[in-house]
């Protein structure tokens, strides 16, 4: 089983490790030809305006839609979010449209708003650390989308079938559970798949 990250912006080698840990083989991800060999990707946090951006550059708009068509899983995280939402406020264009929820870019406010706090997670027996760095948030979602984490009455993560997103950076810490998570989707996913 072989999970991508996203290598255009953002935290990829912590990423990398955190899959790593939770028992999957991990590699940094540039180029679209190498979306074939995956059974599942990360988008990782960043800017997601340049990262919105770098994806139409190299070609990865048709091409994550695609490998989404297949019932690969993607999970998206604080910016990878952002990129999987069908809609961001006051923005005219989503990007790839994925995930049926609207969300608020930068909803935590700047850099030196950002925390960290212990947070529930359905499906995960105790909270996880969770790391919000001007962290979006999803605002509304779609009756097939699952909430799976609530903070201050905010919506910080959720599941759509195949897809996961979070506002927060499950990365950055040691606890590895997020990704394990996601792990298990995949391997759900690769037994209905074929690449």
């Amino acid at each position: 089983m072989k999970i991508g990250v996203l290598a255009l912006q953002g935290a990829v080698a912590e990423h990398i490790r955190s899959l790593e840990a939770a028992g999957a083989e991990a590699v940094a991800v540039k180029r679209i030809e190498e979306l074939a060999e995956l059974d599942g990707i990360v988008i990782p946090g960043g800017e997601s305006t340049t990262i919105g951006k770098l994806i139409r550059k190299y070609d990865f708009l048709e091409a994550l839609k695609e490998f989404s068509k297949q019932g690969k899983p993607l999970f998206g995280t604080c910016a990878g979010l952002i990129i999987l939402a069908s809609e961001i406020e006051g923005q005219k264009d989503a990007h790839l449209q994925l995930m049926d929820m609207v969300v608020a870019r930068n909803a935590f406010g700047r850099q030196r708003e950002s925390f960290e706090t212990d947070l529930p997670i359905k499906g995960i027996d105790e909270p996880i650390r969770a790391v919000f760095i001007r962290a979006p948030l999803i605002k509304e979602v779609g009756s097939s989308v699952e909430v799976l984490s609530v903070y201050n009455d905010e919506i910080v993560a959720a599941r759509q079938g195949h897809l996961l997103a979070c506002s927060f950076h499950p990365e950055l810490t040691d606890d590895y559970r997020l990704h394990a998570y996601f792990v298990d989707m995949v391997k759900e996913a690769a037994k209905t798949t074929t690449k």
